[in-house]
């Protein structure tokens, strides 16, 4: 089978698709993979890393996608890919659809496109493979970017997140306790925050207070105890989500309106619509604004800022489903990999998955 790797457009987007070593994976499983000329380098992959690997170097993004059955890419197509789309194509990618511009549906749909977002693939006890690796790095940034704003020169509060003796560490509220906020609040504690996190699953609370030795403390995500934690916190951190559908919407701009001036808002849910009222979605090129008072970063593909960490990290766990594909067709690895039949959002142009389709208001 023929795969195309072309390279992200996106502004500053440094994640690729597939690195040289899971090129060479699907190279030494007899499939041939086309990678569009520098689509690596913002990762540190050369064009000469991926021939290396036993990787066919194309020179135009046309190439990548026309010569592809199956086209491996990170973020989502732009409007300035979808003519490329070659009909009755595959298209693995973090598509996010329910908060995508309309004309990506009506692209896939045109084109007769089977499209696998990566963020959908799950497995029966929850767990989203592709999206873990990802929510991972995501949710260990958290100190680093937290602790930048609260900087003074960034107009944040002048707080170290760790404190000192004497003077108290920043309080840190995470609205969600799955995994990006699980490990947003294992990094926090690690450099020395005090650390709150809300949920509405009392086993997630029971596992963070568990794993983390009592260090955390743990509220039940009810409004009564947003309100209540969000009034003291330097960093509110939104880790909201539900799988196939917006994120739910629980931090509203009353609640953000009595937080501190200076105090800082990351909202990693933007890629689903964002979980905070105020919130709106920003780049790596610029990455803040300030609403009501509060610095708001909300940049949808964050982890860009690691390209190679992340890279790497989303090839490893994609690749058992790109060999399966490569082995036959998607409708035989969905048998044999259950987890992607939950993946699968459209069939030959076709919405099949029916979480997406209610998000839409479409019906299946």
């Amino acid at each position: 089978m023929d795969f195309g790797v072309p390279r992200e457009v996106r502004d500053l987007e440094s994640r690729v698709g597939l690195s040289p070593a899971g090129v060479f994976t699907l190279a030494r499983a007899g499939h041939t993979v086309y990678i569009e000329t520098g689509a690596g380098l913002g990762a540190g992959f050369s064009d000469e890393n991926y021939r290396d690997a036993g990787g066919n170097i194309v020179y135009s993004a046309q190439e990548a996608y026309g010569r592809a059955d199956v086209v491996v890419k990170v973020t989502r197509p732009t409007a300035a890919e979808h003519p490329l789309f070659r009909p009755g194509q595959t298209i693995f990618s973090f598509l996010h659809l329910p908060v995508s511009s309309p004309d990506l549906l009506e692209a896939l749909t045109e084109r007769e496109i089977t499209a696998v977002s990566y963020e959908l693939i799950e497995e029966v006890d929850g767990t989203r493979p592709v999206l873990l690796p990802a929510s991972i790095v995501a949710g260990r940034m958290a100190p680093i970017v937290a602790g930048r704003l609260l900087r003074s020169d960034y107009n944040g509060r002048g707080i170290l997140l760790s404190g000192l003796p004497g003077v108290p560490a920043a309080a840190v509220v995470i609205v969600g306790g799955g995994t990006l906020g699980s490990n947003a609040a294992r990094a926090l504690i690690g450099v020395g925050a005090e650390v709150t996190v809300l949920d509405q699953d009392p086993r997630k609370l029971q596992n963070l207070y568990d794993t983390l030795n009592g260090r955390v403390t743990t509220m039940f995500a009810n409004e009564l105890n947003l309100k209540r934690a969000t009034l003291f916190a330097d960093v509110l951190i939104g880790a909201a989500s539900k799988s196939g559908r917006k994120a739910p919407m629980v931090v509203s701009r009353e609640m953000v309106k009595q937080m501190r001036p200076g105090s800082v808002i990351i909202d990693y849910a933007i890629d689903e619509g964002g979980c905070v009222e105020t919130s709106r979605p920003t780049t790596l090129r610029n990455t803040t604004y300030v609403a009501e008072g509060i610095i708001h970063h909300c940049v949808p593909n964050m982890t860009a800022a690691y390209g190679r960490t992340t890279s790497y990290a989303i090839t490893n766990a994609s690749l058992p489903y790109l060999l399966a594909v490569g082995e036959g067709d998607i409708l035989s690895a969905s048998e044999q990999l259950p987890a992607l039949k939950r993946g699968i959002t459209l069939i030959n142009g076709r919405l099949v998955h029916q979480e997406v389709a209610q998000a839409l208001g479409h019906t299946i």
